[in-house]
């Protein structure tokens, strides 16, 4: 009998489904309708805007996140930036290429154009998160980018997510926005070799975040003095985004 109970309690324990009121669940329908996306599963766009903060709070099943979602969306915004650019761009170069679509899909760029969307205001946080500015981190930002788009496919299929990029990034590309972040090392060197001030070295000093969600923190120096610190999804990314911190302290 005792055993029984045990069981029962254990039974009570385990996590909960994802469940929201049909208000709520509106106001999303309502959102997705502003960007005119079209959708049939509003749950997927819902799992879309959970971050783990608020799964751990409330005790929901850990892959009710966003984060599978986001790893998926990494791949499929990287296939459709990378189609826009061999068939809108003939005389880019390979190595051009991917430096553009590194600049495009980088946590300032989709953070920018998430924060654009108003993203952040419709993301699940736990209250620790919330209290501490996550709902505009730009970090969080650019995964729930990211996880849109992973929810946009399965749900509506590779067209609907050149539709949205059609409305809300490509024409970024064509108008420029990107180019100024292409390749901040190489700018940083050209600066320091016109001053000659020196050699620059980049360390990379931190690995954070799963597998899937890896993060690298990435320092400069100059000599014996730090120019900037920079973090991103992979150790190149991380040194771009070094450099441009760089770049900046030396602007002023």
């Amino acid at each position: 009998m005792q055993q029984s109970r045990k069981i029962r309690r254990g039974i009570n324990k385990q996590p909960k489904k994802l469940q929201m009121p049909p208000a709520q669940k509106e106001k999303y329908r309502k959102f997705l309708s502003s960007i005119n996306v079209n959708f049939e599963n509003e749950e997927l766009f819902i799992q879309a805007f959970t971050h783990s903060s608020y799964v751990n709070e409330h005790r929901i099943r850990p892959h009710d996140d966003n984060e599978r979602l986001e790893f998926l969306g990494d791949a499929v915004l990287e296939l459709a930036i990378s189609q826009y650019l061999f068939k809108n761009y003939e005389n880019m170069s390979e190595g051009e290429m991917t430096k553009l679509r590194a600049s495009i899909v980088c946590e300032p760029s989709l953070a920018k154009i998430a924060d654009e969307l108003s993203f952040g205001d419709y993301v699940l946080l736990g209250k620790g998160e919330e209290m501490t500015g996550g709902r505009r981190r730009p970090a969080l930002l650019a995964d729930v980018f990211e996880s849109f788009v992973g929810a946009l496919y399965l749900d509506r299929g590779m067209e609907s997510v050149y539709s949205f990029l059609e409305a809300y990034v490509y024409p970024k590309i064509a108008g420029g926005a990107f180019s100024d972040m292409m390749d901040y090392k190489s700018q940083l060197q050209e600066l320091i070799q016109r001053e000659g001030q020196g050699h620059i070295q980049y360390r990379i000093v931190q690995e954070k975040g799963p597998a899937h969600a890896r993060e690298f923190v990435s320092e400069v120096w100059l000599e014996n003095n730090q120019l900037g610190k920079g973090t991103g999804r992979s150790k190149k990314e991380a040194e771009q985004m070094a450099a441009q911190k760089a770049l900046q302290k030396l602007d002023n």
